[in-house]
């Protein structure tokens, strides 16, 4: 994945791989009629880390880092998590919202220089009913990312085996390594 190639998506489709010992994820751009296109990112999660971290790569073989996210604390609820590109160099950054998420999970996502978005379940009752009823936990959801009421980004979790994430970008001037790094983060840290 070259970051122009990136960059140039307005949909993509983030799939979590079935896997019991590490979560892993494929990032594909969307095809016109909605079906998965070729492969733009591998990620996977560390296991067993003092600092919640995933690593994107341009595929499976995880030789090339392309893009990836780390707590800046060590078991922090509220953490906020650096995204950085292949270099190291940081791109911007993400944090949930404990208290916010309560009841309805919210998260912030800043990209230097665009602003702060903030993304929140768009219905209350699933919301509710994943967090008191554990066996409920596969009930899709819908994101909206927003900054000062105009729409950034949204993602959406399908109905499923597996964790299947449809996520399409309304504003051109986002910085799509971090909307790939904060779906992929929805499903890798929502639980925490």
């Amino acid at each position: 994945m070259t970051a122009d190639t990136l960059q140039q998506q307005q949909q993509f489709i983030v799939r979590q791989r079935i896997r019991l010992m590490v979560n892993q994820y494929e990032v594909h751009a969307a095809a016109p009629d909605g079906s998965e296109a070729g492969l733009l990112a591998f990620a996977q999660q560390k296991r067993m880390a003092f600092k919640e971290q995933v690593t994107l790569y341009t595929d499976d073989s995880k030789s090339t880092p392309v893009l990836g996210f780390k707590a800046r604390q060590v078991m922090d609820l509220g953490a906020t998590y650096d995204v950085t590109d292949a270099t190291g160099t940081p791109i911007g950054s993400f944090r949930k919202n404990f208290r916010a998420s309560l009841l309805r999970s919210t998260w912030h996502l800043d990209q230097p220089g665009y602003g702060e978005l903030t993304g929140q379940e768009t219905n209350q009752w699933v919301a509710i009913l994943r967090r008191f009823v554990e066996s409920l936990s596969w009930l899709p959801y819908h994101f909206d990312f927003v900054l000062n009421g105009r729409p950034g980004f949204s993602v959406v979790k399908k109905w499923g085996l597996r964790d299947k994430y449809v996520v399409t970008v309304h504003d051109q001037s986002l910085d799509r390594r971090l909307v790939v790094a904060m779906a992929v983060a929805l499903d890798a840290l929502q639980a925490r």
